[in-house]
């Protein structure tokens, strides 16, 4: 089991890419509770495991150091999050460097009166963190520091599959002729989903949509052919998956950050984001698969699990 975890946290890292941070430098947590008598603060987080981990994790790092907290945990996919951040009804919430890239910003752009004209899509790493932290300070928010871990999405199938056809990458799929495919429903119209797999390789999707984490049984059940997968899910430790390598890039680059508002920023004080920080860059990507499957697979609460990092890596 250890190999098997160890080849797959290998795999991932591989189809992950390099990743981008500002600083290599480790961000030493505060000392003491500067939090103490700050204004209270909201954080949200969406609708799967690894935000579910997240959220506790930003949440009890900030209440071990006097900040008050609440966690509203599973607000939905990123349209809902993003409108409570917007509304004030959270002030923060994790969010991906891609899916600020890719979605956020088509949405913006789609508002009336935005310029027509969409920016370059990303090539790499840092321009995609760029990109999404000058689309956050637009919208009067602030992307903090980026995870050296990136959750990309994928598709993944079954080796059986894989064999038969010779499956390797996402241009294969065309070999399966009209295959059936699930996913998040949002995957339906996303160009991170159907759109970008139609659109960039040509493909003939059937697409059926599962709750995040369900498709998993699908495809073990032969329900489905193809599925789509998080890089850092749990599930992907627990048995062999073949995930196909994305060539056109549909997917992007996904990095994870807090994206908080400026005027939190302002009342919370320095501590709130090396705090926050401090958390992030401890997230490397063995880190965050280790977690999702102790949570997805091992079925450990959240909360128990984030506790339990935060004690021996973060609030030593």
């Amino acid at each position: 089991m250890a190999i098997a975890i160890a080849l797959a946290a290998a795999i991932a890292v591989a189809a992950c890419g390099q990743s981008f941070a500002p600083s290599t430098t480790p961000v030493p947590i505060p000392r003491g509770r500067p939090g103490a008598g700050k204004p209270p603060v909201v954080i949200g987080d969406k609708n799967f495991t690894e935000e579910f981990i997240l959220g506790q994790l930003y949440a009890q790092a900030l209440r071990a150091k006097g900040f008050q907290v609440t966690l509203k945990p599973d607000l939905g996919p990123t349209s809902t999050a993003n409108d409570d951040l917007v509304r004030g009804r959270i002030d923060m919430y994790p969010e991906y460097t891609g899916v600020i890239v890719s979605i956020l910003q088509d949405i913006s752009l789609a508002a009336p009166g935005a310029p027509v004209a969409a920016k370059t899509p990303p090539t790499n790493a840092k321009q995609a963190y760029e990109q999404a932290a000058e689309y956050e300070n637009s919208s009067g928010f602030k992307m903090l520091d980026p995870s050296p871990y990136q959750d990309a999405d994928r598709v993944a199938v079954l080796p059986a599959l894989a064999r038969k056809y010779g499956l390797k990458t996402m241009s294969d799929l065309k070999k399966l002729g009209t295959f059936t495919y699930a996913g998040p429903p949002e995957n339906r119209t996303r160009y991170e989903g159907v759109r970008g797999m139609e659109q960039a390789y040509g493909l003939h999707v059937r697409f059926l949509p599962y709750q995040i984490g369900a498709q998993y049984a699908a495809l073990d059940s032969g329900k489905v052919q193809t599925i789509a997968v998080f890089t850092t899910d749990g599930q992907l430790q627990r048995r062999h998956y073949v995930v196909l390598s994305d060539p056109k890039n549909i997917f992007g680059f996904q990095q994870v950050a807090p994206v908080v508002r400026k005027s939190t920023l302002k009342h919370e004080g320095p501590a709130f984001e090396q705090t926050l920080n401090a958390v992030t860059l401890k997230l490397t990507t063995p880190v965050i698969q280790r977690l999702n499957y102790q949570v997805a697979v091992e079925h450990e609460p959240a909360a128990a699990v984030a506790r339990r990092f935060l004690a021996q890596h973060v609030l030593r």
